[in-house]
């Protein structure tokens, strides 16, 4: 605020004059020279030559540019009787003269504020100099709360830790420098030392986190920790500190506070949580007695911050009741209790794994928790496995005969249900979605299932581009347009049904196995952007399903691992098992299905997780018979609201389209709307053209009046058929589409 009183004094005098003298005696007053960017010139003069030319300078400007507004402001250090040149200025003009600047600070105070301080001299000028910018609050708070004030340590802490060398030098004078430096070891509540910056920026730091690890920590370090966090500006600064930080290892931490930074106690309690479970001394109501504790740290904003988001998914599996499964009596309930329940626990498990598979002492008990939970259910799930039928031959088929909208179709490769889930969560925008399921067909892997996809007739079809063909052949009036998924773009396309493929999953999954969990998050994300892309482009519905799900072995022994000899002719994969004769021995351990595929005619199955015995690397597989690899998502995303309100627009002239004479053809557009108020009065369109599939043309948007016409005349380009869709212009929804074809009969004027 001393700015403020200074400038007051300065704009007193080029209200006169348009030169003003200050004098700063004792030269502490040099920092309100900054105050003023570029509102007037500054010249600084300790000598008769500085003076001289001081004044030669101002006298030829203002001779020059008599009605130019210029400014000037003459500092100096010495006083009124020793100076030369500039003297006559403070005696027509007047000056500021500053003498004692602790003393002009006071009488400011005074007048201003009626406020008395009483400070020190040091401290008084330091708080001056802190003042700057603020307004009367900051010295009314020095007023009552003494000099304690002059620094706000929960603020100014922050960027200092952040950088203090660099926040130390450029914020501050050497003289408020030091002040600042001995407010902060009283905080600390030590001596004064001269130290570097980046010493006493440690020593706060390590207050702080002392504080955090014991519960004591010290309300205004508790904020800067709170805001340190919080902060996209700061953040990156935290981790290296924490990284040199030893925790004490005999803290209770179980009396550390939720939001304290600390991994290390979240694995300690992760470790404690994990022995009682694998020794079977975690009762209910210590589970419903830690459960309260887990969720708020896992709500923290800090620990989201660092990244520590594991204990969701430990509260998944804590929480989950196995009780519940008791009461299943059908196949289908055990269908909708997976979707609505038990894929949760999935998730968890995944990304336990992606967390803590190099750490098997944190890790396993949490997994055997999760088998016991997948023994219970499993023994439910094959009581009932008589009763299962797959729905997924012809899923295709069946969504393109359902739909007269503009429909994209993702077509995953080993996208779980679970993870449909995730991705659902991410979608963003306007939709609604209806969450379906397809059991896929057994066994469970892609060639396979991908065929049943694209083809009704049952047929297993090794390669893409046959069952895109037969998919295209039962539909020879739709167009269908085929591309991968990472070639969605907001572009228009000319078919009414987009089939997207996406095999990331599977790929990395098979290649890969476990080191692949780290991946998977990557992959729920780009579905979600893609979707919200397709519905962005106009398609009025987006499905998502795929071939099959999967299982993760996680921490695997070699007694795991199910050991088989099947006799004759047999196929060994690690879910399931080809024979080309009936096995009796191993049934009823197995599962058998008869199905014939090349020279095989049977399909053995296990009743669990665990996969066969197999040369190769374990972790992620499928083709077994459990609800993790055959209940896979069908969902559907359809926009909401698009057109509720929208003026109802067409193409009038269609059946005119179907033959045209010559190389121009007409489009016309109405717009009939009657006299149904819940419409909008005109409607923003365009259209786009299309030959060969490719978008070889687009208009300029135009509006549509309510029971108006529009007429559009455009050249066939050197194509002899061209397909065009009519568009909103904000939704991008297909308000109708046609097809333009040239009439290639020759008009012979009449000579038969």
């Amino acid at each position: 605020m001393i700015d403020t009183w200074f400038k007051d004094d300065l704009q007193r005098i080029f209200a006169q004059h348009p030169v003003a003298i200050f004098i700063d005696e004792s030269g502490d007053a040099d920092f309100l020279l900054k105050s003023f960017n570029n509102d007037c010139t500054v010249y600084r003069t300790n000598g008769q030559l500085e003076e001289l030319e001081a004044k030669y300078r101002m006298e030829k400007t203002l001779q020059e540019q008599p009605t130019s507004g210029h400014k000037f402001l003459v500092y100096t250090q010495l006083p009124k009787n020793e100076l030369t040149f500039v003297r006559e200025y403070c005696e027509t003009n007047g000056c500021i003269e500053i003498r004692y600047l602790q003393n002009y600070i006071k009488d400011k105070v005074h007048q201003t504020l009626n406020l008395n301080i009483n400070m020190p001299k040091d401290e008084l000028i330091s708080a001056a100099k802190v003042s700057v910018g603020k307004d009367r609050t900051y010295w009314m708070d020095l007023s009552h709360k003494g000099a304690s004030e002059i620094f706000d340590l929960g603020k100014e802490l922050l960027p200092f830790v952040h950088n203090p060398v660099s926040y130390a030098t450029e914020k501050y004078d050497a003289q408020l420098r030091e002040t600042f430096y001995r407010k902060v070891n009283e905080l600390l509540k030590q001596d004064y030392i001269d130290k570097p910056a980046s010493t006493l920026a440690g020593e706060v730091v390590t207050a702080m986190l002392n504080g955090l690890a014991t519960n004591h920590c010290d309300k205004t370090l508790l904020t800067v920790y709170s805001n340190w966090l919080d902060s996209i500006s700061y953040r990156d600064s935290f981790g290296p500190y924490l990284a040199k930080y030893t925790l004490d290892v005999s803290i209770d931490v179980w009396k550390v506070k939720p939001e304290h930074p600390f991994r290390q106690v979240d694995e300690t309690w992760l470790k404690e949580i994990g022995n009682k479970l694998a020794h079977k001394t975690l009762s209910k109501s210590e589970t419903t007695h830690l459960l309260p504790r887990l969720k708020q740290r896992h709500q923290s904003k800090q620990a989201q911050a660092l990244g520590i988001v594991f204990w969701d998914d430990i509260i998944v599996l804590l929480q989950f009741d196995p009780k519940d499964m008791a009461y299943l009596s059908s196949f289908d309930e055990c269908v909708e209790f997976y979707k609505k329940h038990f894929c949760a626990l999935d998730t968890a498990i995944r990304n336990l794994y992606t967390e803590f598979l190099h750490q098997r002492d944190l890790l396993e008990p949490f997994q055997e928790l999760y088998k016991e939970h997948v023994a219970v259910f499993l023994d439910k799930w094959f009581m009932y496995f008589s009763q299962y039928q797959e729905n997924q031959t012809g899923i295709l088929q069946r969504i393109i005969n359902g739909t007269d909208k503009k429909t994209a179709v993702i077509v995953g490769d080993g996208v779980a249900y679970e993870i449909a889930e995730q991705v659902a969560r991410k979608v963003k925008g306007n939709s609604k979605l209806i969450k379906q399921s397809i059991l896929a067909d057994v066994p469970s892997e892609t060639e396979n299932n991908m065929s049943h996809i694209y083809m009704a007739n049952g047929v297993v079809e090794a390669v893409q581009n046959k069952r895109e063909k037969y998919l295209s052949a039962q539909h020879p009036s739709t167009t269908i347009d085929y591309i991968r998924l990472d070639e969605v773009n907001d572009e228009a396309r000319s078919g009414q049904i987009l089939i997207c493929t996406y095999k990331d999953i599977d790929d990395m999954g098979d290649k890969l196995n476990n080191k692949a969990l780290k991946y998977f998050p990557e992959a729920i994300d780009f579905f979600a952007v893609k979707i919200t892309q397709l519905l962005n482009s106009g398609y009025a519905k987006v499905y998502l399903i795929t071939d099959h799900g999967f299982v993760l072995t996680g921490l695997l022994s070699e007694s795991d691992k199910i050991a088989v000899k099947p006799e004759g002719n047999h196929y060994i994969d690690e879910r399931f098992i080809w024979t080309s004769d009936k096995q009796d021995a191993l049934t009823p351990q197995l599962i058998e299905v008869k199905k014939s595929y090349k020279e095989y005619n049977y399909l053995y199955f296990a009743r669990n997780m665990n996969p066969f015995k197999t040369p190769g690397l374990y972790g992620f597989s499928h083709g077994g018979l459990v609800p993790q690899e055959l209940v896979t998502p069908y969902f559907c995303w359809e926009k909401e609201g698009d057109g509720m309100a929208e003026l109802p627009v067409t193409i009038a002239n269609k059946s005119d389209l179907a033959s045209v004479t010559g190389e121009l053809f007409q489009i016309k557009l109405k717009a009939e709307a009657g006299t149904n108020e819940l419409f909008s009065l005109e409607r923003k369109v365009y259209l786009v053209f299309f030959a060969n599939k490719a978008q070889i043309n687009k208009s300029d948007i135009f509006s549509v009046k309510r029971n108006g016409k529009l007429d559009k005349e455009y050249s066939f380009d050197g194509f002899d058929e061209i397909e065009i869709q009519l568009l909103d212009a904000v939704s991008k929804q297909q308000l109708d589409r046609a097809l333009v074809k040239k009439n290639k009969d020759r008009d012979l004027g009449g000579l038969f």
